[in-house]
Parts: C-alpha cells; structure tokens; sequence
C-alpha cells in the first residue's frame, strides 16, 4: 500500500496485488459511505481477477447505541447479498458505560469482526479509513508522545491474530463518495458523525476550514520503522531479560542513539509497567536525563521503578498500585497489564503479587508458563522448549517461591544480580490462592499464564512489528503472526 495511491480504484489494485494468496477478507460494513465504497470496490476487484484467489465476506457491528441502527444493519445485509457476499452482523450486547463510550465502542467493534472473521473463515479485516480519517487522527495525535507522529496504520494486528488492514488510507472519502454516485449506491448517514461534542467531528470541521493541513506521511512511516529496527537491533546487543522480571540494560546500551534509547525504554516501561502506551514526553525526557546521566539513584516512570547502577540499568515493576484478578471457573482476564490468566479449575482463583502474600505460586523465568501450570496457552505452543531459552538468562526457574523465604528469593537463584532489585522483581510476581490459601497441585495443573505485551498484543501497527517481533522472543513466547504482504509500496519482502 502507497500514500502516493490516492484513486480509490488504484489504491484498491495495488492492495489486491501486495498481498500474499490465497486470502479471504472481512470487509467491516457500517454502511457508511467509506465502508460501503471499500466493500463495493473490493468487489469488483476481486471479481475480475479471479487469479488472485482472494475472496470476500463481510460483517456489520450494531452498536445498539441509537434508534435505527438494527435497521441500517438489515439495509447492509441486504447490499451483501445482492453481491453475493456472505455477511453477519454481531451486536454489541450488554450494558453501556456512562463515560468513554466511544473508546469502548472501539473495543467491542475490534472484537466482535474478529469473532466474525473467525466464524466466517476470513484470515484478514479490511476497514474503510481513507485520507480523511488520517488528516483527522495526525490532528488529534499532535500531542503524542512518539517522537514521530505516523498517523493511522496501513496495517495493524489484533490480538496476535488477525491483521486490520486499510486499503483506502490514502485515499480521499470525496472520490469514495464520487466512485458509489457513478454506481447509484447510496450509503448511510451516522447522525454521530455532525455531533461536535465528540473530538473527530470538531477536528473535522476545523480542517473543513483549513484543508491545506497536510504531511508528509510516508517519511513519517519511514522513520518510525528504521526505529523499530534500531529498537531491535539495541534489544540484541544491550538488553537481558533476568526471570522474566528483571530487565538489564548494559552500560553501552545507555551510550547508543537517542532515538532509538527513546523508542526503546518508552516501550521496555509500557511493557514492564503494563501499559498500553509508552509514557508522556515530559516523563521520557526526564528518564532519558537520568539513565544517560551516569550517576547511580532511582526514578519511578510508568510504575516501573529504574535502578541505576555502575553496571547498567535495572527496571522492574514497581509494586505498589497492582490490583488483585479474580478468576471464577472458566474464566480469563488480564492480570496487572502483563500476564494473561486462564482458570481451567473448578475453583474461584485469585490472582496477586508475591508480596502481598507468601507461599503462593510465581510465574517461571523467561515469562513462561511455569511447568507446573498444566497446558500451554496455544500463543506459546513449540516456544517452550527450554533448548530455545537464553543460557545467559538467570534463573531458569523461580520455582515455588516462598516470599518470606530470602535465602530461596535473593540465593542461588539471583547469582550476580542486585539483591534489591531482584527483591523488588519477585515481589511483582504473580502468585494464585484460592479462599486465601495456595492452590492444590491439582488446581495448580488447571491454571494457563502467559506474559502479556501491553503495547503490542491487543494492537500492533507493522511500524512496531520489527520490535515487539524481538521483544516477544526475548520473552520467550511465539512470534507475532506475519505480514500478509508479499509487497508493500511496490517492494517485494
């Protein structure tokens, strides 16, 4: 896909012939003018090029957050059938929160296509984002914190599984709009879009009046990848991964290009501290003040406390401010914004740190799920074979950590490390009980854990993919699911 594609008919093209085949797409359909015109050109694309053996089918998300939208759901099913293509439409069940409703709304919407690919036996999502939606985004983002504003993602992958990608980004929503007016196709209204106490729509009137706000898009992507791969390159040369806990970054890796010590600690600090965004610039220019200062002393950033020592830098997760998961049977969840839970026991489990209570059972080294867990999450599968972990990784395995236990805890198994920072490592550890004792071994062999990425394993733009692609190895799970991409921008990869 090129930001240089702006006809929506060209832009269509080049995306058909860059991706890798055989490929079955779910167009998101809200009936909108740019979702409509992406669904109706993707057909006729794909129509006549039956070599490409790619093939459609489509899903409608009903918010059930106005009057009408069921109908407008039916009015979209209706356009799919008379194409042939095979549709859904997936409502967004449940109550509404009161506030961040459209945040929320993102988040269901992005769940519910995934469900819908699945069902379908799609392998891609293709969205209906064009030029506009970019200018608007560049415009909300003005703020960010990364050091290189890159707008929306031509291509970003959901859940490690499913790749979101946006053919019609550099394309304008006018020649959208101009393309179904040749075909007589009429598209749906959102009354949302006019109302201005949402942020997009008061973007959207400003640049209404202003449309000479542009940018340069493409070098935007271009530096932000050659970050990735510096970012990358940096993690092999100067980072360790100390029992899944402990990050170390050598002395030289303090010294290297301040971008890419940038790029890097933003992320490693989302990670650590289970966030999903890297922290705010004020806080990154005082940490980078304060690593590449060379004087000893600790700093907390993004609840991730930095421990600056003659031999390198140590970050762990602070221990203060982590919440305890509660598990019944049969459910999963999220716990502290780094590891993924699974209760597979017939028991309620609850999940927290090693220092809130002693004799409960951690998590192993590398962020694998400890032996003793039972089944392996399927994201980790073959990458738990100890042959592939990091001989210079200590230790291999926490074992049951009693956390009253300081012989066991800053011992043997912490050889060469600070005692203080190993300290405050473990005691980030999750641990699980259930009534506030520790789990019965044959509750343990019913418990699934896995690390969780913050920044990358709900949404991964392909600018970060270089990166987050190493960072999942040096945490000793499964890589990323692959670009769908046989080229991109004409380039063959």
């Amino acid at each position: 896909m090129s930001p240089e594609a702006t006809s929506p008919h060209a832009a269509i093209l080049q995306f058909l012939a860059s991706l890798q085949s055989p490929a079955r797409i779910l167009v998101a359909i809200s009936g909108g003018s740019d979702s409509t015109g992406l669904l109706l050109l993707l057909d006729e694309a794909v129509k006549a090029a039956p070599h490409l053996k790619i093939s459609l089918c489509a899903a409608t998300v009903d918010h059930r957050l106005r009057a009408g939208s069921a109908d407008e759901a039916q009015q979209v099913a209706a356009l799919c059938a008379s194409l042939g293509i095979p549709h859904i439409i997936a409502a967004w069940q449940g109550d509404k929160p009161k506030t961040g409703v459209m945040a929320a709304a993102r988040e269901a919407r992005y769940d519910l296509l995934a469900e819908s690919a699945e069902r379908l036996g799609a392998n891609l999502i293709a969205t209906g984002h064009t030029l506009d939606d970019q200018r608007e985004t560049l415009q909300m983002r003005g703020m960010r914190t990364e050091q290189v504003s890159s707008g929306i993602a031509d291509a970003v992958l959901f859940n490690r599984r499913f790749w979101i990608l946006r053919p019609l980004l550099f394309s304008s929503r006018a020649d959208v709009r101009a393309f179904l007016r040749e075909r007589v196709v009429p598209w749906i209204e959102d009354p949302s879009n006019e109302d201005v106490k949402y942020e997009r729509v008061r973007i959207r009137r400003r640049l209404s009046a202003d449309p000479a706000t542009e940018r340069d898009i493409r070098a935007a992507w271009e530096a932000r990848l050659a970050l990735s791969l510096g970012a990358a390159e940096w993690l092999d040369r100067h980072f360790r991964l100390h029992g899944g806990l402990l990050g170390q970054v050598s002395v030289d890796g303090l010294r290297q290009d301040r971008a890419v010590l940038d790029y890097a600690l933003g992320r490693l600090t989302a990670v650590f501290g289970g966030q999903p965004f890297v922290p705010g610039r004020a806080q990154m220019e005082r940490l980078l003040s304060f690593v590449t200062g060379g004087e000893p002393g600790r700093m907390t950033v993004g609840r991730v406390v930095f421990d600056r020592r003659r031999d390198g830098l140590y970050l762990s997760r602070e221990s203060r401010g982590i919440l305890p998961l509660t598990l019944r049977p049969g459910e999963a969840g999220v716990w502290d914004g780094r590891f993924e839970a699974a209760n597979g026991s017939g028991a309620t489990v609850r999940i927290e740190t090693q220092a809130a209570r002693s004799s409960l059972i951690p998590v192993s080294s590398g962020l694998r799920p400890r032996d003793v867990t039972g089944i392996q999450p399927p994201r980790v599968g073959a990458v738990n074979d100890p042959t592939k972990q990091d001989e210079s990784s200590a230790p291999m395995d926490l074992g049951a950590l009693d956390s009253c236990d300081e012989h066991r805890n800053e011992g043997e198994r912490s050889r060469g490390l600070p005692k203080a920072a190993w300290k405050r490592a473990v005691a980030s550890a999750p641990g699980f009980s259930v009534d506030g004792h520790p789990l019965s071994l044959e509750s343990v062999g019913s418990i699934h854990l896995a690390p969780y990425l913050a920044p990358f394993d709900r949404f991964l733009t392909r600018f970060d993919f270089i990166f987050a692609d190493r960072l999942s190895a040096v945490f000793v799970m499964a890589p990323y699911a692959g670009l769908p991409f046989r080229s991109i921008d004409g380039k063959t990869i």
